[in-house]
Order: C-alpha cells, then structure tokens, then sequence
C-alpha cells in the first residue's frame, strides 16, 4: 500500500511541475505607443450688417448705426487676431477712411468699429485700425462689428453695398 501513495504523490508533484512551468511558459510582457497631433484651426464667418430698407435722407437723421456679429471658432487655446478690410469701394484694402457702399457709380460712406462707443476703426492694424485678439475655446465665439453710416448728404436713391474681407490669423 505504501508503494500506491508514493505514486499517487510523485504524479501529483509532477503534475504540479508542468502546471507551474506551462503557466511561466506562457506568459510575456511588452508595450506599444500610442500618439495623437492636434493642430491650432480656425473658422470666420459674418453676417449682414443692415442699415435699413427704406432710408429716407430727407427725414432719417444721421449717424444710423447698425450692428453685426461675426463667428469665429479655434481650437481651445489657440491664440487668433480677426481684421477686416477696407472692403471693396474704398479705393484700397487699407484705406479704412473711405469705406463705402455703391450702387453703381454712386457711394455712400460709412464705417466699421470694435467698439459700440464706435470710436475705435476695425481695420487691419494699418492706417489707424485695429483688428481684434482673442483666444479660442473650441467653441464657436461672437464679435460684435458696430458700424455707421455717418451722412446721407447727397444720397441718391438705389440699392448700395460693399463686401469686407475677414482675414483671420492664429
């Protein structure tokens, strides 16, 4: 009897051998990595800034102010600077004195501010404007352009407009 346990003892150790072997056989450790590159990105975009419909020059009184919003969206951090134009009919994109309307050859001057006291010129930093400095959120955030058209001395009647430019830069 005793030669039956010793065996049944010697099976269970060797089976307990290949268990322990097999399991540190089988096991090995290694890694990898892993890697992401976020790049600063911006968008613009404005709406119309509407002075009216039906301005009457001989009863209107002047300065008429009107405002707008422009959109813009950066990636979270993302330092940006937002400038406009002279636009289209001033005779240069840098002349910011001049901005004006047109309705064919005629024109009617008006003006484009950062601020509602309208006392500061959204330009482009040249010739006395000043663009805008933000820093971005990821979200999309507003600028509000204050604008006026000073006089309607002269105004004949029609359908006016201009185009600005926005150029932002991050």
């Amino acid at each position: 009897m005793q030669v039956s346990s010793s065996r049944h003892h010697l099976a269970a150790l060797a089976l307990l051998t290949l268990a322990t072997q097999a399991a540190v056989a089988a096991s090995a450790n290694g890694s990898f990595q892993v890697q992401a590159t976020v790049v600063s990105a911006c968008t613009v975009s404005g709406s119309l800034l509407n002075f009216g419909g039906s301005i009457d020059p001989l009863v209107s009184s002047v300065p008429i102010d009107a405002s707008s919003t422009l959109t813009v969206r950066c990636t979270n951090t993302t330092p940006y600077s937002v400038a406009l134009d002279a636009g289209l009919h001033a005779g240069g994109g840098a002349v910011f004195g001049s901005r004006s309307m047109s309705n064919g050859a005629q024109t009617i001057g008006y003006q484009l501010y950062l601020d509602s006291g309208r006392a500061t010129v959204w330009g482009n930093g040249t010739a006395g404007s000043s663009p805008v400095a933000g820093t971005g959120t990821g979200s999309n955030q507003s600028l509000t352009i204050y604008g006026r058209l000073p006089s309607l001395t002269g105004a004949v009647p029609g359908n006016y407009s201009d185009t600005v430019t926005i150029t932002i830069s991050y």
